[in-house]
């Protein structure tokens, strides 16, 4: 019985194998912030993390052959995260301002969003012409921290505002008319059109507020800054991106 001695060829395709596995499985993580209370950007489901930004996180991990360890956590949280060193990018829907991009950098944007209201469906003839809602002693509902509570802030000085944590949460306001309106990035409104259990609630669909999505890094880390805009470019050029956000995104709404 004869044994052949391995090829070249199978030699040098086990090594590179190798050096692929060792690079992959030593290399530092890539740890992303996100709060997964963010249909359909970061959410949970049966258990496991899935979402635009899970997604994406795990496609830019790959690009840069670095794990990718997901760090829960609310979105107020982000920024300190970043700047303690608990985290390397928050890839959580993070809306670009001038308030945060003082504090961390910002990538190129990967989504262009917009605050919408929503209402519940039997109140439509109620709320559902423009300048319902600018009725004095309409009851808000928004998120603390985020571009929907300034936007309300900014343009509803009659109104009143309560603050929720989560969507389910401010939900649950609407169907008990604690409040009328919830005002909330487009990306929960899309949600709105697969999601059997708020049927009962509709979204405006008019974009109140024109905004860009992009992931955020700690001020001053320009090398990580440039991974995450190349594998950004990456995911573009390969359709990647679309493909992802097709997957999520049951409808299409245009903010202009």
């Amino acid at each position: 019985m004869t044994c052949r001695k391995p090829s070249l060829i199978s030699r040098t395709l086990a090594a590179l194998l190798f050096t692929v596995f060792a690079s992959t499985s030593f290399a530092e993580p890539l740890r992303v912030a996100l709060s997964p209370d963010y249909m359909p950007l970061a959410f949970m489901l049966n258990g496991e993390l899935r979402g635009i930004e899970v997604d994406n996180a795990r496609e830019v991990g790959s690009i840069l052959g670095r794990p990718v360890q997901f760090v829960q956590m609310s979105s107020t949280d982000y920024i300190d995260a970043l700047n303690s060193g608990k985290v390397d990018v928050v890839m959580g829907g993070y809306s670009i301002t001038p308030e945060r991009a003082a504090q961390v950098d910002f990538a190129r944007s990967f989504m262009q969003i917009g605050q919408m209201a929503i209402i519940l469906a039997d109140r439509a003839g109620q709320f559902a012409y423009p300048r319902a809602l600018f009725q004095k002693g309409v009851k808000f509902a928004v998120e603390p921290g985020t571009t929907g509570q300034a936007y309300v802030q900014e343009n509803y000085p009659l109104a009143e505002m309560r603050l929720y944590n989560s969507p389910d949460e401010a939900f649950a306001a609407l169907r008990e008319q604690q409040v009328d309106v919830y005002v909330h990035d487009a990306p929960t409104s899309w949600n709105l059109a697969s999601s059997r259990d708020n049927s009962d609630l509709l979204s405006l669909y008019r974009p109140l507020t024109r905004e860009e999505l992009a992931w955020a890094v700690k001020k001053g880390n320009t090398t990580l800054l440039q991974q995450l805009n190349d594998a950004l470019s990456e995911l573009e050029a390969n359709g990647r991106l679309t493909a992802i956000q097709n997957y999520y995104i049951p409808v299409t709404v245009q903010v202009r």
